[in-house]
């Protein structure tokens, strides 16, 4: 009889256990399935804990140019270390134009003896956001993660670096940007500077460039150099006004954006705005994408706006960077000039301003309503695009102010008197029909 009783028992065990295994991975599948809601719940947040930034200065734009001179490689093309020391402020900037450049988001860094600290918050639908902080430490010349926070929920800083690297390799030019960061030597940081030490060599112009233009973007570059090449009104080197110059151009791109997304149409316009720009200037595509010499040659020629080719230039350079960048840096760049010129150049013009303004605001809607101004220009052809639709009314602003001359009667950059005649300026902006945001 002790058999039966002992294989009953044992039956008696068995069943036991399957039920406390299928306990157990209940257990398991409930936290797992109320884990992922509690670490959204922590990572998600209402509200950004970064802000956008719009004190960008002409001051900075000043800064940013000489930092820019002397990194040129003109200046020094022979191989060797060189170091790139940039103020916080410079950091902060540099960032947040990559943030909005590429993730449409903006940062914030802090930097001490030591140690850098990064947020940045990124918009999520319905409302949310996703803000990031991380904290790298210099140890031995090379940045470190040492914290990593999503919202309220931190993350094992470890996973940074193979994270971004895995992340590199599967973009389109991760390989090129890894080649990029592979010049850096050292990295030092120190209480409100960063320092970089990285290495020169004859490849290095090409792995930037590399890094910077992608295939897809140098197709679109080409596409309309040749269509520009290919126009009447480009074939000659007399002036041409810039209302002929855009129509063909925004035809073509409305084309080539027929069932695509709205970033790939705004791309579409950020090649046909550099691609004239550069043509205004007289500059070349060729050094930065050097398959551009085989490219047909475009003649020197000027090109205008209201007869005068430097609001055509004003107008161009600010919507290119509107078109790439944040509106404030194209709006700090045009005040640069201004400034300037106000201190022993040709005096601080408003009527300059406002073609700054006018180019800024194309260069929003290139990028934030891509198809719809695609349509507006498209739609003026054959008979081209007035200048008073692309400049407003200009003539009583006040022009070639000398610095004292300006600062008595505006007050300097900000002032209310200066406030109150920008915002004239923007108000005849916006009663431009096909610059109506």
């Amino acid at each position: 009889m002790s058999a039966p009783v002992t294989a009953a028992a044992s039956a008696r065990q068995g069943r036991r256990l399957l039920r406390a295994l299928a306990v157990g991975a209940a257990v398991l599948v409930l936290a797992l399935a109320l884990a992922v809601p509690a670490a959204l719940l922590l990572a998600l947040e209402g509200s950004p804990r970064v802000l956008p930034r719009d004190d960008l200065s002409h001051a900075d734009v000043a800064r940013a140019l000489a930092q820019l001179q002397a990194q040129d490689p003109r200046r020094r093309a022979e191989p060797g270390l060189r170091l790139l020391a940039l103020g916080e402020r410079d950091l902060d900037l540099v960032l947040n134009h990559v943030a909005h450049r590429w993730l449409g988001s903006a940062m914030d860094v802090r930097i001490e003896r030591g140690l850098a600290t990064v947020q940045a918050s990124v918009e999520l639908p319905a409302g949310r956001w996703l803000n990031l902080q991380l904290e790298l430490a210099d140890e031995a010349g090379r940045p470190v993660a040492r914290t990593l926070r999503v919202g309220r929920l931190p993350l094992p800083a470890a996973w940074l670096q193979p994270a971004a690297a895995a992340l590199a390799r599967r973009h389109e030019r991760g390989a090129e940007v890894l080649a990029v960061l592979a010049m850096v030597q050292r990295v030092s940081f120190f209480p409100d500077r960063l320092s970089v030490v990285y290495a020169w060599d004859g490849q290095a112009p090409g792995r930037v460039l590399a890094a910077l233009v992608t295939a897809d973007e140098q197709r679109r570059l080409e596409a309309y150099h040749r269509a520009l090449a290919a126009l009447p009104e480009a074939a000659a080197p007399r002036p041409v006004a810039l209302g002929r110059l855009l129509p063909p151009l925004f035809a073509l791109a409305a084309r080539r954006s027929a069932g695509a997304s709205a970033a790939e149409a705004a791309a579409e316009n950020r090649a046909l705005l550099l691609t004239v720009t550069l043509h205004a200037t007289g500059r070349s595509l060729a050094p930065l994408v050097p398959a551009a010499r085989d490219w047909p040659p475009l003649p020197a020629q000027r090109v205008t706006l209201s007869g005068r080719d430097d609001f055509a230039l004003h107008f161009l350079i600010s919507a290119v960077l509107a078109a790439d960048t944040t509106s404030p840096l194209s709006r700090a760049v045009g005040i640069y000039k201004e400034v300037a010129d106000s201190r022993g150049g040709s005096g601080f013009s408003f009527n300059d301003i406002a073609a700054d303004r006018a180019g800024t605001r194309l260069g929003e809607l290139a990028l934030a309503r891509p198809r719809e101004l695609q349509a507006r220009l498209a739609a003026t052809q054959p008979a081209g695009i007035e200048d008073a639709a692309l400049m407003p009314p200009w003539h009583d602003l006040p022009e070639f102010l000398p610095e004292a001359e300006f600062l008595r009667r505006y007050g300097g950059v900000g002032a209310p008197p200066y406030n109150r005649l920008l915002a004239e300026i923007d108000r005849r902006i916006t009663a431009l029909p096909l610059l109506r945001p």
